[in-house]
């Protein structure tokens, strides 16, 4: 298959560009599909699934571990700190009237 290239219009060009692209993908997807159907006849040969040996395909999410506060409000004792991160307003003001920290300690 030849084509002339020079002398084909660039409304031609541009037609052949997005009829290449289109080939390119569906070469790209039948690929995969054989692949994909090699893969389960190999598992199914095992007497596994596909989906037995690759799970749901998703790693499982680390769980997020919480950690205890460390720090109360000596004059509410909902409002807790861990010691993580920025300073509560309640722990700012305490430090900025001559306390410290340590004072805040939960006991």
């Amino acid at each position: 298959m030849n084509f002339d290239l020079d002398n084909m219009s660039l409304k031609e060009l541009r037609d052949l560009h997005k009829a290449v692209g289109r080939q390119i993908d569906g070469f790209e997807a039948r690929k995969r599909e054989q692949a994909m159907m090699a893969a389960q006849k190999a598992a199914e040969e095992h007497g596994y699934s596909l989906k037995d040996l690759l799970g749901s395909g998703k790693a499982p999410k680390a769980a997020k571990a919480t950690v205890a506060p460390k720090y109360v409000n000596p004059d509410d004792s909902s409002e807790t700190w861990t010691g993580r991160g920025r300073q509560p307003r309640w722990v700012k003001g305490h430090l900025d009237a001559g306390g410290s920290v340590d004072d805040l300690l939960i006991k």
